[in-house]
């Protein structure tokens, strides 16, 4: 199947389309290093636009940290080594030797399997990246060659942001404990300090030094050379590529060590206390911390909101679409007068023993709760005159705006005046708090997905339910009986949403497709699947507020090109890509 080219100009909510999400780091290939990059993409791009998905959309790409977590970058700009595709062909510098060399001590067959061991792929793609760069060195920068003037520009255009991240990226590795800049050196804790330090290095240690600056700012180039690429490819397959840019940015961040006066460090940015997540008690309780630094909006107001404008421009360049997480930051932002490192410390205490600890502070709304008229339409005007400036950088339909959890009612109305699509997800948007509103009545400057990277998959939910039920047919307590009631109350209100019934316990394999049908027939502009969703596996790549080696991590089953082979997953994705087109999302 050829797919209609979809040229990014002709981006529009007229033209309703479909899109699946995955994390890139699980994707496979034949020939990865043990994590989904750059050519594992490509190949994904072109199984997805098989079989009618005109969005690819991605989490994060920015370096993660020691945490792993695409949400927690430790810059807002730079790309992750991690997703460059690394062999001769697209590493020009890379030698067959080189390549045998390194890779001959690993085993390479084991790092494929399982989940992403990230010290060993980590090591091993900077390893394979410096030999490249000393090859490069060798070749063209003495001689000063095109190659090297290519690099040379880079460096210039990006300048901006690239010396201080190469700065910051080079004390990582000196110090030996990470992404953590307050346990460096006192002259080595901010951008300003390490220049004069720098500075006051004898000739030889200086000039090592910035060679490992250059090495950090190589990465870089050949990842936005990757990046840039396959940005073309997408739109050569008719693919659109959707990002993602987190409201917030790591308190260990390169943006953190070199601007810090935009940066609230008193606050620590998350979200209120939530009973969905049920699995954390903290959460619950007391909400997300996420540990982000809060935004000091005056000083970015008096630089026109510079750091967002670079942050939002450079994502543009890689994708033609990107969502950002957590948009109600930009109205209000829940903060938390502790580090999350200190969450246990607070999960038993009460209000009042909080405010002993903290000299009276609690979690609240910053700028201002939205408890009275005069507040929420602060914070409704505040968040359109923060937004309007990054649809200025990136152009209309271009920005998304996630807009889930607690949503004041004039955030979605604000976002649609703005031109900025919200998303729709079906089991939450609720009319009387009782009544699923029916897709056909979604605006269409909306996106639709069933879940996203933080929620349980669509089998899981739904084999719960059938759990609950089936339960009550074995044990007639009264409590037992009432989650019965409840549960098909959820599960009939669900389908009917979809367009079925379902007069009994019925697996999970018999309404499937009969959700995702319902998905790809609402009125939103892009019904977005995740990958696990569209498969109907139980496998979930993140649990808010779990510490796990699980989080992050996990990969899926079989390479894309495997996905092929498998004449079970061949037809079931003829049948979705039949109920995309029967939704007018595809041809």
């Amino acid at each position: 199947m050829t797919p209609h080219i979809l040229r990014p100009m002709e981006l529009s909510p007229d033209q309703k389309i479909a899109g699946i999400l995955t994390p890139l780091f699980a994707l496979r290939s034949e020939n990865d290093l043990g994590i989904g990059d750059i050519g594992t993409l490509r190949e994904f791009i072109d199984w997805s636009a098989e079989y009618g998905f005109r969005v690819v959309q991605l989490l994060p790409i920015n370096e993660t940290g020691n945490d792993n977590s695409p949400y927690n970058a430790i810059s807002s700009v730079a790309l992750d080594p991690a997703t460059i595709e690394i062999n001769c062909h697209t590493v020009p510098d890379l030698r067959e030797a080189d390549l045998r060399e390194v890779l001959s001590g690993v085993d390479l067959d084991s790092l494929r399997k399982g989940s992403v061991n990230y010290p060993v792929v980590k090591e091993l793609k900077r390893n394979l990246l410096r030999r490249a760069f000393e090859r490069f060195t060798a070749d063209h920068w003495e001689l000063d060659d095109g190659r090297a003037r290519k690099f040379q520009k880079f460096i210039q255009i990006e300048a901006a942001w690239i010396e201080s991240y190469a700065l910051f990226r080079v004390l990582i590795d000196r110090n030996g404990v990470g992404e953590c800049w307050d346990m460096w050196p006192a002259e080595q804790q901010s951008a300003v300090a390490t220049r004069a330090w720098l500075a006051s290095l004898h000739t030889p240690e200086r000039m090592a030094f910035e060679d490992e600056m250059r090495f950090v700012m190589f990465i870089q180039w050949i990842a936005f050379s990757q990046w840039r690429e396959i940005k073309r490819y997408a739109e050569s397959r008719g693919v659109v590529l959707m990002g993602d840019v987190p409201f917030g940015v790591s308190y260990y961040s390169a943006d953190v060590f070199a601007d810090p006066g935009i940066f609230d460090l008193q606050w620590s940015g998350g979200a209120p206390p939530e009973p969905l997540f049920r699995d954390d008690p903290f959460t619950v309780k007391w909400g997300q911390n996420w540990g982000v630094p809060l935004y000091h909006w005056e000083v970015l107001k008096a630089r026109r909101l510079d750091w967002w404008r670079q942050r939002v421009s450079k994502v543009r360049e890689i994708f033609h679409l990107f969502r950002i997480d957590h948009v109600l930051g930009f109205y209000r932002i829940y903060g938390f007068p502790w580090r999350p490192q200190r969450n246990g410390e607070f999960l038993e205490m009460t209000k009042d023993e909080a405010k002993a600890v903290t000299g009276g502070l609690l979690p609240h709304f910053h700028e201002f709760d939205d408890d009275t008229p005069e507040h929420c339409e602060a914070n409704r005007a505040n968040g359109e005159a923060r937004l309007t400036p990054l649809i200025e950088e990136v152009g209309q339909y271009r920005l998304i705006g996630e807009d889930l959890g607690t949503v004041p009612k004039y955030v979605r109305p604000s976002l649609a005046s703005l031109g900025i699509a919200g998303f729709k997800v079906p089991q939450w948007e609720t009319r009387w708090d009782t009544h699923l509103i029916p897709g056909s009545e979604y605006q269409r400057l909306s996106i639709a997905t069933f879940a996203t990277h933080d929620h349980e998959p669509l089998r899981v939910q739904w084999e719960r339910w059938m759990a609950i039920i089936e339960r009550a047919e074995h044990e007639d307590s009264k409590p037992v009986l009432e989650a019965r009631d409840w549960t098909w109350w959820e599960v009939r209100r669900m389908s009917a949403w979809a367009g079925f019934e379902v007069p009994c316990i019925t697996p999970f394999e018999e309404v499937h497709e009969k959700l995702l049908g319902g998905l790809f027939a609402c009125n939103s502009w892009i019904a977005v699947c995740m990958i696990t969703d569209v498969f109907g596996s139980t496998q979930r790549f993140n649990v808010p507020g779990a510490v796990s080696d699980s989080n992050w991590s996990q990969r899926l089953a079989g390479t894309v090109g495997s996905w092929r082979e498998d004449r079970g997953i061949s037809e079931k994705m003829q049948r979705i890509h039949d109920l995309i087109v029967e939704a007018g999302r595809g041809k």
